[in-house]
């Protein structure tokens, strides 16, 4: 039995009734999460995440499948909404991606072939004795458990939505590539290659029929939401200028 772990996850096993979970507090984010550049969004985040994030389309491997992500730093390992106390930014939305953790659901393949059915798993190195029981003697769930397996199954039906979603903008060839190019006022530009946006001029060359379409499923309100966020490169710019001041300051050698 081979399992494979979802993106920015170490090592999961199945998890068990027996297993006891070290839960994170809050929004204090796990190290695994602080320096990610990017995290996925299922299909109902959209409307929230797009006025915090750049939501971009990442293409995934080589079979020409994509990913919706918020983008979260300009630079690779660069996570721009981590605050001085390890947390997540209390100010902007918290991703379904990181609130799940530490659990997942992934598919298992067994003798090469891939289950179709998805397993709960959890990170192996949350697992410890110290940790939190998620069901009790009885074998009955626990309300530390309930509430996140609520979150987890949820989450993992929307973001096959999302992932719908995806594959639908690709086969209408709605995709196409662009490059994030910026000039801070110090320091060197930036730019940022390997996305996907929708193409507007293609959207709008639609059949009224498609467009109808898509509007029923909800993807043409996700796409709008989409093109809007492209205006928060600009804030992530903001962002990665305000943190670099006080590093500045720090290293800047008092006169004499």
């Amino acid at each position: 039995m081979d399992i494979k772990p979802p993106y920015a996850y170490q090592e999961i096993v199945p998890l068990t009734r027996q297993h006891r979970v070290v839960l994170p507090e809050g929004r204090k984010l796990p190290l695994v999460f602080r320096d990610l550049t990017a995290l996925p969004l299922s299909f109902t985040e959209f409307a929230v995440a797009c006025r915090d994030y750049p939501i971009a389309f990442i293409g995934a491997g080589n079979n020409g499948h994509f990913v919706a992500m918020a983008v979260l730093g300009l630079e690779n390992q660069q996570n721009l909404f981590v605050a001085p106390d390890g947390g997540w930014d209390a100010a902007v939305y918290l991703p379904a991606y990181v609130r799940r953790y530490p659990f997942c659901m992934t598919r298992v393949t067994v003798d090469g072939r891939e289950q179709a059915e998805r397993v709960a798993c959890v990170e192996q190195r949350a697992l410890s004795d110290k940790g939190e029981a998620l069901y009790d003697a009885r074998g009955e769930s626990l309300p530390a458990w309930d509430e996140r397996r609520k979150l987890l199954f949820e989450y993992e039906t929307d973001l096959q939505r999302s992932e719908e979603m995806c594959g639908e903008l690709a086969q209408l060839q709605l995709l196409e590539t662009f490059t994030m190019q910026a000039v801070p006022n110090q320091g060197t530009p930036v730019a940022m290659t390997g996305m996907y946006r929708v193409a507007e001029e293609k959207l709008a060359a639609l059949a009224p029929e498609k467009l109808k379409e898509l509007a029923q499923k909800g993807i043409l309100a996700r796409v709008y939401a989409h093109l809007i966020s492209l205006a928060n490169f600009g804030r992530l710019l903001d962002r990665r200028a305000a943190l670099a001041k006080p590093a500045e300051a720090a290293t800047r050698k008092p006169k004499k």
